[in-house]
């Protein structure tokens, strides 16, 4: 019989699911990192369900995403947010208490997500850059 920490070991990663989430998170349409990639809608959409992605169409993904390969290949949205749940300590903080809600954070996962956010925080600068960057060549035009 298989151990559970090896089952745990074990386990699997979706890749295309990863992506999916990922663009979903940063609010990203699949059209838009269609044009990002060179790729069409359906092929990403193809590529979102697909359990395993060939490392170059990876690449190519990653980088629309604004991401790194190793972003997608560790993604696991659902240990960041179990280890937020139970890594944080809240206080009561209910109208009997006088205690002050004070959370405290252990680093368990803590990492992941602060590493995923700094991800989408740099995406989402050089998203307003470009639009900025179209209105003055719309701004040109006129």
């Amino acid at each position: 019989m298989i151990a559970e920490a090896e089952i745990k070991e074990k386990e699997f990663i979706h890749l295309g699911r990863n992506v999916g989430r990922i663009r979903e998170m940063i609010g990203m349409k699949q059209i838009t990192l269609a044009e990002k990639t060179g790729m069409s809608q359906q092929n990403i959409s193809k590529l979102e369900q697909s359990e395993v992605i060939p490392d170059e169409t990876l690449e190519k993904l990653a980088k629309g995403l604004g991401v790194t390969t190793d972003f997608i290949k560790t993604f696991n949205e659902e240990k960041v947010i179990y280890n937020i749940q139970t890594n944080n300590n809240f206080h009561d903080h209910s109208a009997n208490s006088s205690q002050h809600y004070k959370p405290t954070f252990n680093n368990n996962g803590i990492e992941q997500l602060f590493e995923m956010m700094k991800q989408l925080l740099d995406f989402e600068k050089r998203k307003v850059e470009a639009l900025e960057k179209r209105l003055e060549e719309l701004e040109k035009v006129k």
